[in-house]
């Protein structure tokens, strides 16, 4: 991708993030639960830098009495809904299309879980659904293990992004496999965005030193000791490891190197 110009804090310029035809000024999406109380929630989400924001449908009510979560979101972020919770193909489905009528939305970030303990998710069901989905006229995120063949098969499946855990949903062990984030952003043809298991700014840095087009972020903001503070150094973080990424670390050596020229010493 040609670049003119290097991303700021903020995550404004030239550098923009697309996804399905969309450009975002931000690489950092944040996510709108957890948090201590719906004020904490406003004023970390703004100083996330975020403009899209995962809302988890079946956690929601969508009951129009009174303002709530939903209706303060959708005034100042695009709102990105997910099938938080759900185990089955038929839940997800179901969950995907109450969210497109109640949201009038049909971006979606998919999560199918295959197992309750890990939270890991259910590889086979989450191509399926992401199939069945694209097919419906959804433009779907699947939140996936860190394998870069089951990455390359969603994005054959029309995903629009993958979504690949660094490490257990809300662990914040960070990216406990490196190596293979690196690869799946490597041979990824659609956007790869780090999602779970962040635990502070470095890990978000990380994340996008390895080549991640952007971070998900929840709880690593939400359950910080301050999640305002928090949120701001996480979009520091992430504009940091995207200039990185860009301009090109140093080869590693297994020795020292001079920073100083040997010639013209004195006394030599």
């Amino acid at each position: 991708m040609s670049v003119t110009s290097m991303p700021t804090a903020s995550g404004s310029g030239e550098d923009a993030l697309h996804i399905a035809g969309e450009a975002f000024r931000s690489r950092l999406i944040a996510g709108s639960s957890l948090y201590p109380n719906q004020q904490v929630m406003l004023d970390a989400i703004a100083a996330s830098g975020a403009e899209l924001v995962t809302v988890s449908i079946r956690r929601m009510s969508l009951e129009g009495y009174e303002e709530g979560p939903l209706d303060l979101l959708g005034e100042r972020y695009r709102l990105l809904p997910n099938t938080a919770g759900c185990e089955t193909l038929r839940d997800a489905l179901l969950t995907a299309e109450l969210a497109r009528e109640s949201l009038e939305t049909n971006w979606l970030k998919l999560e199918l879980i295959g197992d309750r303990e890990t939270l890991y998710p259910d590889v086979l069901q989450l191509v399926e659904a992401t199939e069945t989905l694209v097919k419906e006229g959804f433009v779907v995120l699947p939140y996936c293990n860190d394998d870069p063949v089951a990455c390359l098969r969603l994005a054959d499946a029309g995903a629009a992004a993958v979504m690949p855990l660094g490490s257990p949903i809300g662990s914040g062990m960070g990216l406990c496999n490196p190596y293979n984030i690196e690869i799946v952003c490597r041979q990824s043809p659609v956007p790869v965005i780090l999602d779970a298991g962040i635990g502070t700014a470095s890990d978000a840095a990380r994340a996008m030193e390895l080549g991640c087009a952007a971070v998900m972020l929840n709880t690593a903001i939400a359950k910080a000791r301050d999640p305002v503070v928090m949120a701001g150094a996480m979009r520091d973080a992430v504009a940091a490891g995207r200039a990185a990424r860009l301009a090109g670390r140093i080869p590693r050596l297994d020795h020292a190197e001079a920073s100083s020229p040997r010639l013209g010493l004195i006394g030599s």
